[in-house]
């Protein structure tokens, strides 16, 4: 599905995913790490990718192979590097935190398997990889 890259469509992303993750069996608790993995993915491309640019959309697909889905999310805005963002120090005084910065780190804790490839011909493309269980 394409979705305009604008905050307010995270909903239906959200909803997109979660809707194909009951159909393929995850459970409650399951579904909400692959939304807000989604959402934070979603969220990136909105901010970074898109910075200052209007009318811009990016692809959303979900696939089910067995037990396992598959989020991809393909954009043509910025590239980015995510490893080259460093661990959040999640000991440190919530005062001293700066705000944001967690995203990246969330979808790797959340799922399985994160990969970004960024091609200048065909785009940015991120595989976000969730076993069932």
């Amino acid at each position: 599905m394409t979705f305009p890259a604008r905050f307010e469509f995270l909903d239906e992303i959200r909803e997109f995913v979660a809707q194909v993750a009951r159909e393929g069996g995850f459970n409650d608790k399951e579904i909400y790490s692959l939304q807000l993995a989604a959402d934070e993915a979603a969220t990136n491309i909105i901010e970074h990718a898109y910075e200052d640019v209007e009318d811009a959309d990016f692809d959303v697909t979900c696939d089910m192979d067995d037990d396992t889905l598959v989020i991809t999310m393909r954009d043509s805005g910025k590239p980015f590097n995510p490893s080259n963002v460093r661990l959040p120090n999640l000991k440190a005084d919530l005062s001293e935190r700066k705000i944001g910065g967690l995203g990246i780190y969330l979808m790797r804790k959340l799922m399985d398997d994160v990969h970004y490839i960024s091609n200048p011909r065909t785009g940015n493309l991120l595989t976000m990889t969730k076993r069932r269980g």
